[in-house]
């Protein structure tokens, strides 16, 4: 029988190689795969990272063989904080790993005219593969999206398809999750959302680089995205838009 294997984060190379080798389903536990409301996980504060809250939820509930947590620089110091939790109440094995892999495989989905959620979605489910992305045409960017993966999907539908992927998100795709350099990198001709999810630490890279970006907005948000969130980003979208044809 296959062993169903969860990660958090993204587990260096050699780790997915092995995986794969064995056949092994792996399952993401960044994502919500539960239909269990929030508020049932109590091991974490509840002002906390809705990513990591997901992960533990999806821990606790889920049957898993065993779990591979990166603690690194490609991740974050919560995740450490969050393997210690999973280790002391779960059964299985939580192993903790530093992804400081640093070849680069190519971000041509963050480039492609996929819509942002297609982008998104092909970007996250590439981490369980040691395979690079498959090849896509390159199109001109009209907006751009930096950050992480966000919890709620559905705040990427409001980008055009010609949207441009940035931060984190391209670093996944580059197989390369502690690149700084990656991770920083906007294209400044470009109007950019700077996203991250609410009580995550790259909030302040988020910030930062917003305010460095003439035509960057900022934008945070908890579990789910709020109406004046999705407002706010229409509104920006919107208005570049105008602008640019003037």
């Amino acid at each position: 029988m296959k062993k169903t294997i969860g990660i958090v984060g993204v587990p260096p190379l050699e780790i997915i190689q092995q995986l794969n080798k064995e056949q092994t389903r792996i399952v993401d536990l960044d994502e919500p795969h539960l239909s269990l409301p929030m508020n049932r996980e109590t091991h974490l504060p509840q002002v906390y990272c809705a990513i990591l809250r997901t992960v533990t939820l999806n821990a606790m509930n889920m049957e898993l063989d065993s779990i591979y947590i990166d603690i690194g620089p490609g991740k974050c110091d919560c995740a450490l904080h969050v393997a210690k939790v999973l280790q002391d109440f779960l059964t299985i094995p939580v192993i903790t790993t530093r992804n400081l892999d640093s070849k680069g495989f190519g971000t041509p989905i963050c480039r492609s005219n996929l819509p942002l959620m297609e982008k998104l979605q092909a970007i996250t489910k590439g981490i369980q593969s040691s395979a690079p992305s498959p090849d896509y045409p390159c199109s001109v960017p009209t907006a751009g999206f930096w950050g992480v993966p966000p919890r709620d999907f559905s705040l990427l539908s409001l980008f055009p398809d010609s949207t441009h992927v940035y931060g984190w998100s391209r670093c996944i795709e580059n197989k390369t999750p502690a690149d700084i350099e990656l991770e920083s990198y906007y294209n400044p001709t470009v109007p950019t959302v700077f996203f991250a999810q609410s009580f995550c630490a790259k909030t302040a890279l988020a910030k930062h680089l917003a305010e460095r970006h003439s035509k960057g907005l900022y934008v945070d948000c908890d579990v789910n995205t709020s109406s004046s969130v999705r407002a706010k980003i229409e509104a920006f979208l919107e208005f570049s838009k105008q602008g640019s044809r003037r």
